[in-house]
């Protein structure tokens, strides 16, 4: 709630279908009831073009070099691979009328900053609720109803251990769900969360070790790794490609922090003081924070 403006700092409208939940996060000065297709088609005939085009230039300036940043932190090279590679990749690949479904917690990042929507695209998460476990079941309900379109889920292999049983589903009905599994073998957004928001070493949220991909193959589904980033494509392109099921286990660098495009102080001495607790992989965080900044200072 931190980003939503302050109350007089901004004009807020918000477009909800549900009315009561209608000036839950901040305080809202116009409040339109309605999904935002027909409402934004309704208000488009009200907009009147304005001579001064600098707030938006601002904005698309902004935007040009996020873009760049992403374009930069998903074509890495490093081993351990990052997660942003993966998802970076695989939106390069998929087709445009593709359907994609994202676990949540870290996972929710990566495809949220990497995944660049285009064509008739659809995309859904859990986000409200952040439930997870929510990517494989979406992307069921997704091949079912639309028959033909490009289904793919992006999920953590802590959300989808809980529901891993559903890859049995997917050859009982022979969906060609395309599963990309983020492996770190560590709950991220737990881990991050107790680090840089409560100033905690991490606890509890270690996973233990499953083959993804054997498990797959076992089910009757296509089974692929990807470990170098450099084979990025190659792997991804092949699953994409497989008539049926796929699983593509990715393995990663658990020390790859999901930063926010910019940090407050009060993060970063939450950062500082869980490390000193004696965060038991202190330095190679310290490590790839470092690298990161530095990379990006350049």
């Amino acid at each position: 709630m931190e980003f939503y403006p302050k109350p007089g700092q901004a004009q807020t409208i918000q477009i909800d279908l549900d009315a009561t939940r209608i000036g839950l996060r901040t305080p809202v000065d116009v409040a339109l009831v309605g999904d935002c297709k027909s409402v934004l088609d309704a208000l488009l005939p009200l907009l009147r073009r304005k001579e001064d085009r600098g707030f938006l230039q601002t904005a698309q300036g902004r935007m040009h070099k996020w873009n760049a940043l992403m374009d930069a932190r998903g074509t890495r090279s490093d081993m351990p691979m990052k997660p942003q590679v993966v998802v970076h990749q695989l939106s390069k690949l998929l087709n445009d009328d593709a359907i994609v479904s994202a676990d949540s917690g870290t996972i929710a990042i990566w495809a949220a900053r990497h995944i660049r929507m285009r064509g008739t695209m659809q995309f859904s998460l859990s986000g409200t609720l952040a439930t997870m476990a929510n990517g494989l079941p979406y992307s069921i309900g997704a091949a079912v109803a639309y028959p033909g379109r490009q289904v793919v889920c992006v999920v953590g292999d802590g959300g989808f251990t809980m529901l891993m049983g559903e890859l049995a589903t997917l050859v009982k009905y022979n969906l060609p769900v395309k599963v990309i599994i983020i492996k770190n073998n560590v709950l991220g957004m737990i881990k991050w969360e107790q680090i840089a928001f409560e100033g905690n070493p991490e606890f509890g949220v270690q996973l233990q070790p499953i083959d993804f991909a054997g498990f797959a193959q076992n089910c009757g589904v296509a089974g692929f790794t990807l470990e170098n980033p450099g084979e990025a494509e190659s792997v991804l392109r092949e699953a994409l490609a497989h008539p049926g099921p796929a699983v593509v286990q990715a393995v990663v660098d658990p020390n790859e922090p999901p930063m926010p495009g910019k940090m407050t102080t009060e993060q970063a001495w939450h950062f500082a003081e869980a490390l000193a607790r004696g965060q038991e992989d202190r330095w190679e965080i310290l490590k790839t924070v470092a690298k990161n900044t530095i990379r990006e200072v350049i």
